[in-house]
C-alpha cells in the first residue's frame, strides 16, 4: 500500500466509491482509498482537516453524531470519511445536508437548541427516538431513515479505518501457523445455537 501521508487518488476513483456507497456496505480497500484522501486533504491544510462538501457546522455536527454512534469514531475519521464521499457524490451530500438539517430543526422545536448545543440527554433522548424504525411516526420518519444511513456509514468510516482495525484486533491479510477459534466465540455461538 502506499504512504497515506502522501497518496492521493483520483476524483473518478472517490466518485465510484461515493457511488458503490449508496447502494451498501464499502468494501475494504475502496474504503481505505478514502481515508487516505481525507489524510491527504488534512497533511494539505496543515494537519487539520477542513471540511469540502459540508459546511463547518454540519461536520462539526456530524463528528458529534459519528462519537455518538461509535465511540471513538472521531479517531477514526468518520466524519471526515463522509465529507470526502459526499464532496463526489451530489445525492450522498442531499442525504446528509438534508438529515443534519433535519436533526437540528427536530432539536430546536423539542429543546430549543440545536444539535451541537444541546444538553448531552437532550441529544441522546433524540438519537433514542431516531435510532429504531419501531418508533417510525410521519414526524420522525425523515430522521429514522437518516439516523439509519448515518449509522450505517460511521461503522463503515470507523471498522476500515486503522483505530477501529487496532479495536477489534484485525491483523491483516498475512499467514498464521496456527488459526485458533477464541473461546468465547465458540461459547457464544453454542448458546445461541440450542445446542
Amino acid at each position: 500500500m502506499s504512504d497515506p501521508q502522501t497518496s492521493r487518488i483520483s476524483r473518478r476513483e472517490l466518485a465510484k466509491i461515493a457511488a458503490l456507497a449508496l447502494a451498501g456496505p464499502i468494501e475494504f480497500a475502496a474504503a481505505q482509498h478514502v481515508h487516505q484522501q481525507a489524510v491527504s486533504d488534512a497533511k494539505i491544510a496543515g494537519g487539520v482537516y477542513k471540511p469540502k462538501a459540508l459546511t463547518q457546522h454540519e461536520f462539526d455536527t456530524l463528528k458529534l453524531l459519528c462519537e455518538m454512534i461509535v465511540p471513538g469514531a472521531n479517531k477514526g475519521g468518520a466524519a471526515e470519511f463522509v465529507d470526502v464521499l459526499s464532496g463526489q457524490n451530489a445525492r450522498m451530500l442531499a442525504i446528509y445536508t438534508g438529515g443534519l438539517a433535519w436533526l437540528d430543526d427536530a432539536m430546536r422545536r423539542e429543546y430549543s437548541a440545536d444539535f451541537l448545543m444541546a444538553r448531552p440527554a437532550e441529544r441522546t433522548a433524540m438519537l433514542d427516538r431516531i435510532a429504531y424504525r419501531n418508533n417510525e411516526t410521519p414526524e420522525l420518519a425523515a430522521g429514522i431513515r437518516f439516523f439509519a444511513w448515518a449509522r450505517r456509514m460511521t461503522v463503515d468510516a470507523y471498522y476500515t479505518s486503522a483505530a477501529g482495525m487496532k479495536e477489534i484486533g484485525y491483523l491483516g491479510n498475512r499467514a498464521v501457523a496456527k488459526f485458533e477459534v477464541p473461546r468465547e466465540a465458540i461459547d457464544y455461538a453454542v448458546k445461541r445455537s440450542g445446542l
